[in-house]
């Protein structure tokens, strides 16, 4: 049994937590509206997967997209509750809608999927097939992830996106914001320690791999000391390649076609087909056009 000076050692240390000032936007928050839920996300997420990839993850023949509905529609009333402080009943017609706009676009995000799962085959010697680089390949889970929160984030469904593609950080290791603009056909080996940043830009046939960070060199505060959110990331233009451990920052651009060696700190913009390895950087010539 517990003594009287363990008893009153476990009151205080309740009565303390409950002065420390928690933030202003969170205080009281829990007792008027419920809050997104992670783990309904995460539930949401599956479904979403069984729906891209029916044979792997689904039945292989009906897709219950009722049930992404659903999901959705609940967990965007109670995301728009959270930052409009009110409550599910009040927002619930909005979500409505958002939750339908974003089931208009669950094709093309479907399309852009398989693109990237024929980017990983056609970037691996090690992928035997399709097959193997849905089950096998981390990529593929966090660009589900990604490309739903980043669908999401552009009908102005709040904080769901970034939950989404926080579950893919926590399982892959591969950190993309969804905000950021990725293209068609997007490959990233091995993947771990991958970050891509909320302003990047990444055009199409793009190949990265384990430990690329295309990051921020810095940012700038407003009058009231806030940092200013504004284009602070790179710009990474078709069919280029950078290799592991590389960091790009700034709001720099790399050139169509360009390779980018490993182990490489880069501040400044590239031209379109250089070849940048440590200690030097080279432009090819660019291939001359048919008469």
């Amino acid at each position: 049994m517990s003594t009287d000076n363990e008893l009153e050692i476990i009151s205080a240390a309740a009565r303390a937590l409950s002065d420390v000032m928690p933030l202003e936007e969170t205080m009281q928050l829990r007792s008027h509206y419920e809050l997104p839920s992670v783990d309904v996300l995460q539930q949401f997420i599956s479904h979403i997967k069984g729906a891209i990839f029916p044979q792997f993850f689904g039945s292989g023949i009906y897709v219950d997209t009722s049930r992404i509905f659903a999901l959705l529609l609940e967990q965007t009333c109670h995301g728009l509750a959270s930052t409009q402080h009110t409550v599910c009943g009040e927002t619930k017609s909005q979500a409505e809608q958002l939750s339908l706009q974003f089931m208009k676009r669950l094709p093309e995000i479907k399309r852009l999927l398989l693109t990237d799962v024929w980017a990983v085959t056609q970037n691996d010697p090690a992928a035997q097939s399709h097959t193997e680089a849905v089950f096998c390949y981390p990529v593929i889970q966090a660009m589900v992830h990604y490309r739903t929160a980043h669908e999401m984030l552009k009908l102005g469904i709040p904080l769901l996106p970034r939950i989404i593609t926080e579950l893919a950080h926590s399982a892959t290791g591969i950190d993309i914001h969804p905000a950021a603009q990725i293209g068609e056909y997007f490959a990233i080996d091995h993947g771990t320690g991958v970050v891509i940043g909320e302003t990047s830009v990444i055009g199409n046939h793009v190949m990265l791999y384990q430990g690329v960070t295309l990051g921020a060199r810095n940012f700038h505060y407003d009058a009231q000391g806030n940092p200013i959110n504004e284009p602070r990331h790179p710009i990474v233009e078709d069919n280029v390649t950078i290799y592991s451990n590389t960091s790009i920052l700034g709001r720099v651009r790399i050139g169509h076609d360009s390779i980018i060696g490993g182990n490489i700190w880069i501040t400044h913009d590239v031209p379109p087909h250089s070849r940048v390895v440590q200690g030097r950087e080279e432009r090819k010539s660019a291939p001359r056009e048919e008469s």
